[in-house]
C-alpha cells in the first residue's frame, strides 16, 4: 500500500494547480483520474473540447467574413462529422501531452482508475488490469476532491446517445444535424446552440427563465439576444419541456408544457451538471453534499468539514470557471501544507464563448444601483472602430460603468469577438482602483478593437463633465 503526502481526485484545472504547487513544495503527490488519460472534464469533454469545436465553425462556415461577403458566404459547402472531429483530436492530444509532461517535470506521480473513500485517510482505487479489474489502496495524510461535474440527467428524459443526447454525450462524437432543439439556456446551453446556428443549422432553444444569463449586464444581454434572433435562432423563453416523445419519422419531439411540440433532428439536453462525487463514498469521512452533489468548503482555504480534506473547482459549485478552479486548487494546496495564501484579486473575469463572445468583470449597472452607487456608463460599438471596419465587423459592444463620486471604474461588459481578450484590460484597471482618466489620458493600438475602451471611456466623460460639481474636475480635457 502506497503512502502520499497529497492525493488529488481529478486532474482537471483545479487538480492539476494543486497537483503542481504541492509538488513544488516538495511533497509526495498522487494524482488518481477515472479516465484513461489525464485532463479532467476541462480537456475530455468541456472547456476545451467545446471552444475547439467553435473554433472549427467559425473557421470552417466563414462567419467572421459574412460582414464583407454576406451571410451566405461559407468556406466550406458541406461540413460533416470529419470535419469537427479532426480539430478535436489533435487540440485534445496536444493539451493532454502539455500536461502529463508538466506532472512528470515536477514529479507528480498518476494513477488511473476509480477512487472510493475506505476511511478518512484510506482511498481503494479499481482499474482495469490487462482483461480484468484490480483494485489497491493508497493512504493519503491530505486530500483535494477535484472530480469536477457530470451533467444532470432527469429521469424521464430518453437520452439515448443519438437522437436526445447531454452535452458529454454529444462532445464525444460530434455531428451535424439538419435540425437541433436545445434544452436549457445557460452557459453550455447557448454555446452549442449559437455555435450550430453558426454552421446555418435551425436552431430552437428552450428556457424555463424569462431572461438569459440573469448574472451578466441586461444591456448586454439584450444586445446578445437581438443578436440571437437575427441570426435566425428560435428562442422558446418561459418554456419547460414537459416531456420528450419520438415522430414517426424517429426524429425527437419536445412537448412543452404549454402543449407545443417542437420537432427536431437532435435535442441536447443541457439543463445544468452536478458534482461527479455520487462514487467517493464520502459518508466514511463525514462529508455531506447539497441535492446536486456538490461539497460545501470554507470560501477562504476550501477545507471541507474534514480538516485534512479539501475540495475545488466545479464540484464546488459557483463560478465554476477553469479559471478560477485553477487558483482554488492552488490555495487549497498552500494552505493543506501551511503555505501563505496566494492573493487572490476580488474581480475574475466571466467568458462565455458563445456566438457572439460575452465577458464581463466587476459589477453590472444594475448590481452598482442596487448597491446605491451613483454611476455612469460609456458604450462603444466595435463598428465605430477603424479595426471593426477592418474586419467587417456589424455588432459588438464595449460598455464601462463608472462610479459617479469617485470616477473608478467599477465594471466591464463586452459582447462580440475577442470578448474573452478585451476584458482583462478592464480587469486590471478595477483591480489597481483606476479611473475614467487612464482611458482618457492613455494611448491605445490603433487600429484596435481595444480602442473601444476609449471611445466608452469618452462617450461617459460626455455626460460627466456637464454634471454638477464634476465641470472642474474635468476641465482642460478634451471631450470626444
Amino acid at each position: 500500500m502506497a503512502k502520499f503526502d497529497f492525493v488529488v481526485l481529478g486532474s482537471g484545472p483545479a487538480g492539476r494547480r494543486a497537483a503542481v504547487q504541492a509538488a513544488k513544495l516538495g511533497k509526495s503527490v498522487l494524482v488518481i483520474d477515472n479516465r484513461e488519460r489525464v485532463g479532467g472534464v476541462s480537456v475530455h469533454t468541456g472547456t476545451i473540447p467545446s471552444k475547439t469545436l467553435r473554433e472549427t465553425a467559425l473557421n470552417l462556415s466563414g462567419w467572421r467574413e459574412r460582414g464583407f461577403y454576406g451571410r451566405s458566404y461559407r468556406v466550406k459547402r458541406h461540413i460533416e462529422a470529419s470535419d469537427l472531429t479532426e480539430r478535436l483530436g489533435k487540440t485534445l492530444g496536444h493539451e493532454i501531452e502539455v500536461l502529463e509532461h508538466q506532472f512528470a517535470r515536477n514529479g507528480v506521480r498518476t494513477m488511473i482508475g476509480a477512487a472510493r473513500f475506505v476511511g478518512p485517510h484510506m482511498l481503494a482505487v479499481r482499474s482495469s488490469d490487462g482483461g480484468g479489474m484490480s483494485e489497491q489502496q493508497v493512504e493519503a495524510d491530505r486530500v483535494l476532491i477535484a472530480v469536477g461535474t457530470e451533467p444532470y440527467r432527469p429521469e424521464g428524459i430518453p437520452f439515448d446517445g443519438r437522437r436526445v443526447l447531454d452535452s458529454d454525450q454529444f462532445i464525444l462524437a460530434p455531428r451535424v444535424p439538419r435540425s437541433l432543439t436545445v434544452v436549457g439556456g445557460g452557459v453550455i446551453g447557448l454555446e452549442y446552440a449559437t455555435i450550430f446556428a453558426a454552421l446555418d443549422v435551425p436552431v430552437t432553444l428552450v428556457e424555463p427563465r424569462p431572461r438569459l444569463l440573469e448574472f451578466m449586464d441586461q444591456e448586454m444581454v439584450d444586445h446578445f439576444v437581438y443578436q440571437l434572433r437575427d441570426h435566425g435562432m428560435t428562442l422558446r423563453l418561459s418554456s419547460e419541456v414537459d416531456r420528450i416523445e419520438f415522430g414517426d419519422d424517429d426524429c425527437p419531439v419536445c412537448v412543452l408544457s404549454d402543449g407545443r411540440e417542437l420537432r427536431s433532428e437532435m435535442v441536447l439536453y443541457t439543463a445544468g451538471r452536478r458534482g461527479a462525487t455520487a462514487s467517493l463514498n464520502l459518508g466514511v469521512t463525514g462529508i455531506e453534499t447539497d441535492e446536486r452533489g456538490r461539497i460545501r468548503v470554507d470560501p477562504g482555504t476550501f477545507q471541507t468539514s474534514a480538516a485534512h480534506i479539501y475540495a475545488a473547482g466545479d464540484v464546488i459549485g459557483w463560478p465554476s470557471l477553469a479559471s478560477t478552479s485553477m487558483e482554488q486548487g492552488r490555495a487549497a494546496a498552500c494552505h493543506a501544507f501551511e503555505q501563505p495564501l496566494p492573493k487572490s484579486g476580488s474581480n475574475f473575469p466571466i467568458g462565455i464563448y458563445a456566438v457572439p463572445e460575452l465577458s464581463s468583470v466587476g459589477l453590472t449597472e444594475e448590481e452598482a444601483r442596487r448597491r446605491g452607487i451613483a454611476v455612469e456608463c460609456g458604450i462603444a460599438r466595435f463598428r465605430e472602430t477603424s479595426r471593426g471596419h477592418i474586419m467587417g465587423v456589424e455588432s459588438g459592444i464595449v460598455k464601462l460603468v463608472f462610479e459617479l463620486a469617485t470616477r473608478r471604474l467599477l465594471g466591464v461588459h463586452i459582447i462580440g469577438e475577442g470578448a474573452t481578450e478585451l476584458v482583462h484590460i478592464g480587469q486590471a484597471v478595477i483591480e489597481l482602483g483606476g479611473t475614467i482618466d487612464y482611458f482618457i489620458d492613455n494611448s491605445f493600438n490603433y487600429p484596435t478593437l481595444a480602442e473601444g475602451y476609449k471611445v466608452a471611456a469618452l462617450d461617459a466623460w460626455n455626460r460627466l463633465r456637464h454634471r454638477e460639481g464634476t465641470v472642474l474636475a474635468f476641465r482642460g480635457r478634451a471631450a470626444g
